[in-house]
Parts: C-alpha cells; structure tokens; sequence
C-alpha cells in the first residue's frame, strides 16, 4: 500500500479528475488526500465524497490587479507554509498535481523533499502552473499530441482526463426516471462549467420562446452563484407545455447527460471529457477569455475528431439554428453518438494508475498520520 497526496482544487476541472483517481486509488488499497481550495465550488463537489480526506489549502488565483496580485502572494506564501507541515506529517509516496493555484506550493514542497511529483494537464494549452512545475516532475500527463519544450520527452506520458465512477452512460428512460423528466421529449443542456456561464444563461432566458415553439425542452445549469433554482413554463403555439429548468449545480451529471439529445457548452476539457464518456452530441461556444485560449483550442481538436460543433460566442445569434438544425437531425446525432464512442475507447484512469504503480513500492499499511496533523 502507498500514499498518495492529490492537489486539485480551484475549479470543477481540477477537482472532478482527482476524485476519480483517489477513488481508483483507494480501490487497490492506497491512502489518498485530496488536496482543494477554500472556494464553493470544491465544498459543494466535495460534499458528495465523504469517504474521501479532503485537505484545505490557503490559496487563490493569480491575478493582474495589483491588489489582487499582493493577495496572490501573500496566499501563496501560507499555503508554502502549509504544505511543509502537510508533507512533514504524511511523508507521501507520490504527489501528484492537477493544476491550478491549489498545485503550486505542494509541488514545490514535493520537489524540496524529493519525492516523486506527478502533474496532470487535461488541456490542449498547458496552464502556468504545470508550465512552470513541469520542470520539478518525474512524470507529466498530456493530452495526445501535445509536448511542452521544457521537459524531456521521456517524462510525457500521453493520457487523457480521468472521469470520476459515478458518471456513467446510461439508457436515456432510466436517466429521465431517475430525474423525474418525461423521456420523449426533445430535451436540450445547457452547461456553462462549474462556475457557470452568463452569456449561455442569457442565451436560454432570451431564446426560450424560440426554442419553446420549436418543442425543445431546456435544463440549464447556472454556476454556483450565477441563478438560483427556477423554471419558465412556455405554452407553445402548437398547445404544448414547455419548460425551461434552471439550477445552480447539478450532482448527478451521468444521469443528466445521459437524458438529453444535446449540450450546448463551454470547452472546459472536463467536459469534453464527460460528453465523450456518456456519448452525448455537443455544440460548444468556448470562452474566449480563458487563459491562454485554451478552450478555443480544445473545441476546435475536439471538432476535428468528430465529436461536436463549434460555435464562436461572437456569432452567438448563430446558435439557435445551429441547435434547431442538430437536435432534430437524427442521423447525425447517431453519427456524433459513434464517433463519441470510438474516441472514448481509452481507460484513462487505469492508465493513470498502472503508470503510478511503477514509482512507488508496495508498502505494508500504517496508522493515518492525519490523526496527528490536525492536532
């Protein structure tokens, strides 16, 4: 048995995939704890996993602002502190890193103490974090096809995003049982990440009568944040009922997934991710203020494989006709359906693990060290 320490808190594209391996990890019988932030978005996610350790670390997101930058600095220096005494008490065997602020100082701390520092990246541009870090690590995850010039080749393994065991695809009368919606019916997601979308929640509130005439029934989720619970209720000229739902998160997104005809989405690489896992049809309008504009070039590999359509939010007037002409297109949601399922073919999670088994060494289980760290 091994320890394993996972910083991959920040957001729900960090945390989503260090769940699933904590969980595949704790599977085989190692020690997990799961390092995350103090933001809502990671208490709300991690609220559902109270069998996992979840550990939290002084932090935020860098920023410009000069105010911003200082608080940057200042969270940043606790959180050094921090992750000296977290691994002075657990003494891990591997660390491993998502990405994010959250990653920062236990790597370098990992690095310090020498032991063997993992990172992740699920995106097709690499972020700062695992930019800089990458140079400290033994191994780095990619996505297939992309290198970082810093590091030697032979630290990239080439694997995808590992997507947490309670998202599964499953028949869609099950997943509408399940959530209490009538199964046929043309339904549409509209999904804007973990921490929302605004422009996609206008979208839906702007377009719903629009859509209503058409027969789509909506389910949007907010953000955390963004909207509270609600519905609009749309009388269609043809005398149909409509209905557009709308809720801040969603718990159970392989259900949710699974029970509608299309998404329409942000390109986080998490959800790409999970629209590959549950092969369902996507139109993806990336945000076009991410770091280094990687969802813009998530979306368009993502579009070259055959998997979606890209919309750019600068043509966002576009998207009504773009979602008409899809969710009543049959044969080619089942054609985005098989190529959904050809592309989702590699376990990335048992990659992941077979990959960390080779370096560390089976070791007899011991008394939690967390016993003492917090007293």
């Amino acid at each position: 048995m091994s320890t394993f320490i996972i910083s991959c808190g920040g957001t729900g594209g960090h945390l989503s995939p260090g769940i699933a391996l904590a969980e595949g990890l704790i599977e085989q019988g190692h020690d997990c704890y799961l390092v995350i932030s103090n933001k809502e978005v990671d208490s709300r996610l991690a609220q559902n996993y109270s069998h996992l350790n979840f550990i939290r670390i002084p932090g935020v997101g860098f920023s410009f602002n000069l105010k911003g930058f200082f608080r940057f600095c200042w969270e940043q220096l606790k959180s050094i502190i921090f992750a000296f005494r977290l691994l002075r008490k657990i003494k891990p065997d591997v660390v491993v890193g998502f990405g994010g602020f959250t990653s920062v100082a236990i790597s370098l701390v990992a690095y310090f103490y020498d032991y063997p520092l993992v990172l992740h990246e699920a995106n097709r541009r690499p972020g700062k974090a695992i930019r800089l870090l990458s140079i400290l690590a033994c191994r780095v995850y990619l996505p297939p096809g992309v290198h970082l010039k810093a590091i030697s080749l032979k630290t990239i393994r080439h694997i995808g995003y590992p997507i947490r065991k309670s998202i599964r695809p499953i028949s869609r009368h099950t997943a509408c049982y399940r959530l209490d919606l009538q199964p046929d019916l043309k339904r549409l997601l509209v999904l804007g990440g973990s921490q929302g979308a605004t422009v996609l929640n206008r979208w839906v509130v702007d377009n719903f009568e629009y859509l209503g005439n058409l027969g789509i029934h909506v389910y949007c989720v907010t953000g955390l944040g963004k909207c509270s619970k609600g519905k609009l209720d749309y009388t269609a000229e043809n005398g149909k009922f409509i209905q557009a739902v709308f809720t801040p998160f969603i718990d159970d997104m392989g259900d949710l997934l699974s029970s509608v005809d299309l998404v329409v989405s942000r390109a986080g690489a998490g959800s790409i991710a999970e629209f590959t896992h549950c092969h369902t049809p996507s139109i993806l309008v990336p945000y076009p203020f991410a770091a280094d504009n990687h969802q813009e070039e998530n979306a368009n590999f993502f579009e070259k494989q055959g998997g979606t359509i890209v919309v750019n939010e600068k043509n966002l007037d576009q998207l009504c006709s773009e979602v008409e002409s899809l969710i009543f297109d049959d044969w080619l949601l089942d054609k985005l359906q098989q190529n959904l399922k050809s592309i989702a073919i590699q376990n990335n999670l048992k990659l992941i693990m077979d990959d960390l088994a080779t370096l560390c060494p089976y070791k007899e289980p011991v008394v939690s060290p967390m016993e003492s760290f917090y007293t």
